[in-house]
């Protein structure tokens, strides 16, 4: 099934879910994945291997970080070849002085905000899906 492509659908399907934990970004500078079935995800790039975690496990696995989050998952179907929806949520997150990492799943965009800002960015990506319905 392919996903959703039409901004406006999107935005107005956007249904926002906070996962429930807390979430570290961690360099391996060797490039190594260490074992882990608890990874969220990874990239590679050309200072290490970047690793998105539960804290707990980075702890477990005696791995350092600088920046913990919140993971929201918008629950809308977006295809990967959607054009504006990261733009349309990134813009309503900074005007709220929310920073945003994202990360494009095959389904769904999962959005990782600084712990603290957990409940401030769910109910902006909220207002924003009540806006494209009116």
């Amino acid at each position: 099934m392919s996903g959703i492509t039409d901004l406006n659908t999107l935005l107005q399907t956007l249904t926002p879910r906070l996962n429930p934990g807390e979430y570290v970004f961690c360099c391996t500078p060797d490039g190594v994945l260490p074992p882990s079935s608890e990874l969220i995800g990874s990239f590679r790039e050309e200072e290490g291997l970047t690793l998105i975690l539960p804290e707990a496990e980075a702890l477990r696995l005696g791995l350092t970080y600088h920046y913990r989050a919140a993971w929201i998952t918008l629950q809308v179907h977006s295809d990967l070849a959607a054009v504006g929806l990261t733009a349309a949520f990134a813009t309503a997150l900074a005007e709220a002085g929310i920073s945003c990492n994202v990360i494009a799943g095959y389904h769904h965009d999962h959005l990782f905000v600084a712990l603290q800002d957990a409940q401030r960015a769910l109910n902006v990506l909220q207002q924003l899906s009540a806006r494209a319905k009116a």
